[in-house]
Order: structure tokens, then C-alpha cells, then sequence
């Protein structure tokens, strides 16, 4: 099941995206079928676990079966992040693929390596941007913006101290975050993540959640990134050092990872700042993000 969060009349509305491209309002459905749920925000549709995802299929089928018509959200209606502002900051993960991390060795003349353990930093909320709005970037500030596409996990289960064996079973589903990175703050600010990455809309993120249970194997997706056109990032998620079991499980250690709270796991070789000679957004670029089996984040690159 592909979920959304879209605006309506100014207002953001929780919707299941169909098969055949209409977008059912899940609220206005459960409403006309007298189903409690609530669905307010996707925070509190995730929050409502299993017993939540089953009236919801149960409401795309009858949707489906043509039922429902009254109930369908405009085809236009512009897209927001699927989770437009979580409770929590956004946890990501960094050095996870192999030849990203060789590449930035070289870019840096250093030697990194793999990390025994996985490396966490966060992206605040205010971070975040929706589907075709735009990445800001701010010449006075930062002349390195950078990319990377990633695989986001949603949480869906609240769990403390997960085991690996368990992770799954707190996954609500995935979707896609473009993880843009000013590098010459990260690198002014002693090589610490967060200020460089937390930037006011450096967070793409979108354009849909994948419900888990509609993902084949989240390790058996390709993922890119195109810059205008030109392809810059082209990796699989079966390259990841740390699998998503064991970020959930390392993340977790005495930490409660609650429903809606996103994990992005990483990229692939391919950003900018290891080009040669580097190439880091500008004003007028369009950035395309795309996973299989969830689909495409497009954004624009403004310079405020």
C-alpha cells in the first residue's frame, strides 16, 4: 500500500494512493463507513499499527471495487512530505556503502574506513521539504551543497533495546530522502554532521511511505540519483555495510524509537563533493531521487 499526505484546500490530508493513480482520503472514507480510526495525520495513522493497516485495506479494496467515489481526495492535490513534521528530529546514518565511503577517503586524503559500529547524526524538522518544492540553498552561507539519496525506514512499533531478530516487526514502511549536505560547514565545524547537514530545507523526503509489507526485500532495491538529467548516483541497497536490522537494533540500544520516527540508512557512491572536478548544486538544479518499488523524489534547487 502506498501512502501520502497531501494538501487539500490548504489543509493536509492523509491519503492511500490506488493502483489506478486516484488518491482515496482516508479520513472522509473511514467516516462514510463508520470505521474508528484515526487519521488525522499520518503520524497517527502509523501510531494505529496493525489493527489500523487492516481497515485500511479493507478501505482501498471497497475503493477499488468502485465504492467509495465520494471519498477520493483531488487528483491534483500537491504532495507534502509524507510525515511533514515529525515529533522527533530525523535519525540518518553515515558511511553505510562501501564505495562512498572509499570515495570520500580519496576526496579527503584520508583514511577512514569502515567504522565498527554505525555512525548516527540527525536533521532537524525544519529540515524537511516536500515533493517538488524546493532544496534552499544559501550562497552566503555554504558554496559545497551536496546530494545523497537514501533508503528511509518508517517506524511503525515503539520498541526500546530492539533485537535484531525483532527489527522488522517495528517497520511500518519505506520511503525516499535526499540527504542534502552543506560540506564546507560540516568540515568548518570540526567534521561533525549535524550543523552542515541540518540545514532549513536540506531534507527532501517523499513522496510516499511504502507500507513494509509491499516491499519485495528492502536489500534488493536500486538506487540513484540524477542531477539534471545526468546520472550521478546508481547503487543497490544490497551494498549496505550495516543492514537495516542492525541500524534498528543499534539505534534502539537504550533509545525508544517510536511510530513515524524515519531512519535514513545511507548512500551510494556518487555525490558531488568526490567528483573530479567536484560539482555541488546550484540555483535552477533539478534533483531526482529514485528507489524501486517506491518511485521518484523530484526537487529544485533555490538559492535564498
Amino acid at each position: 500500500m502506498r501512502l501520502a499526505t497531501v494538501s487539500v484546500e490548504g489543509h493536509a490530508v492523509c491519503v492511500a494512493i490506488l493502483i489506478d493513480g486516484s488518491r482515496l482520503d482516508v479520513l472522509r472514507a473511514a467516516q462514510l463507513r463508520g470505521e474508528a480510526l484515526d487519521a488525522s495525520s499520518m503520524q497517527q495513522l502509523i501510531a494505529g499499527g496493525q489493527a489500523t493497516l487492516g481497515v485500511l485495506k479493507n478501505l482501498v479494496s471497497s475503493a477499488e471495487a468502485g465504492e467509495l467515489k465520494d471519498a477520493l481526495a483531488p487528483a491534483d492535490a500537491p504532495f507534502l512530505a509524507p510525515i511533514p513534521a515529525p515529533r522527533k528530529n530525523v535519525f540518518c546514518v553515515g558511511r553505510n556503502y562501501a564505495e562512498h565511503i572509499a570515495e570520500g577517503d580519496r576526496a579527503q586524503k584520508q583514511k577512514v574506513g569502515v567504522t565498527e559500529h554505525p555512525v548516527f547524526f540527525t536533521k532537524p524538522p525544519t529540515s524537511i521539504v516536500a515533493p517538488e518544492a524546493d532544496i534552499l540553498i544559501f550562497p552566503t552561507v555554504s558554496q559545497a551543497v551536496d546530494y545523497e539519496v537514501e533508503l528511509a525506514i518508517v517506524i511503525g512499533k515503539p520498541g526500546r533495546n530492539i533485537a535484531k531478530a525483532d527489527a522488522y516487526d517495528h517497520i511500518f514502511g519505506y520511503t525516499i530522502l535526499n540527504d542534502v549536505t552543506a560540506r564546507d560547514i560540516q568540515r568548518r565545524h570540526g567534521g561533525q554532521y549535524f550543523k552542515g547537514k541540518g540545514l532549513d530545507g536540506s531534507c527532501p523526503l517523499g513522496p510516499c511511505i511504502v507500507t513494509a509489507d509491499a516491499i519485495g526485500d528492502p536489500h534488493s532495491l536500486t538506487i540513484g540519483l540524477t542531477v539534471n538529467g545526468e546520472q550521478r548516483q546508481n547503487g543497490t541497497t544490497s551494498d549496505m555495510i550495516f543492514d537495516i536490522p542492525t541500524l534498528v537494533a543499534s539505534l534502539s540500544e537504550g533509545l525508544t524509537l517510536e511510530p513515524g520516527d524515519v531512519i535514513a540508512t545511507g548512500t551510494p557512491s556518487g555525490v558531488g563533493y568526490a567528483m573530479d572536478p567536484p560539482q555541488f548544486l546550484k540555483d535552477g538544479d533539478i534533483v531526482v531521487c529514485e528507489i524501486s518499488e517506491i518511485g521518484a523524489l523530484k526537487n529544485t534547487v533555490h538559492a535564498v
